[in-house]
């Protein structure tokens, strides 16, 4: 089964995340990458990404028009730091995966798991 997992923090820590120093942050960001190293077999893709002041939303305004503004659209006091699409063999392999994160890369302490539908398109 694939999953994404979405690498999460509050507001609160995110703060603290920009008050760390660029040596801290490199810190964080190897143990981070080990993570991600020893879970490559069930890792197909991740990403990490910028801070939410750098997104730009579509969403539907009056009339039925889209709008796009500055910042995320979703409401809520969590920030999405990064992802990763990981193939596994059932949600209990995703948990362990993501429990292991909480440990080891501290910084995005929690981690939802989205279970992706994979459509079936016909051959053309």
């Amino acid at each position: 089964m694939k999953y994404l997992l979405l690498f999460c923090t509050d507001a609160q820590d995110l703060a603290a995340w920009q008050e760390l120093s660029e040596e801290d942050i490199a810190q964080k960001r190897v143990q981070a990458g080990q993570w991600i190293h020893e879970h490559r077999p069930q890792i197909r893709k991740s990403y990490g990404l910028h801070l939410p002041h750098t997104v730009t939303s579509v969403h539907v305004g009056s009339g039925g028009q889209p709008l796009v503004t500055d910042g995320p659209f979703l409401e809520g006091t969590e920030v999405i730091g990064g992802i990763a699409e990981i193939e596994v063999a059932d949600l209990d392999e995703a948990l362990h995966l993501a429990k292991e994160w909480s440990v080891q890369a501290p910084g995005y302490n929690v981690v939802e798991i989205w279970p992706v539908v994979e459509e079936q398109h016909p051959h053309v």
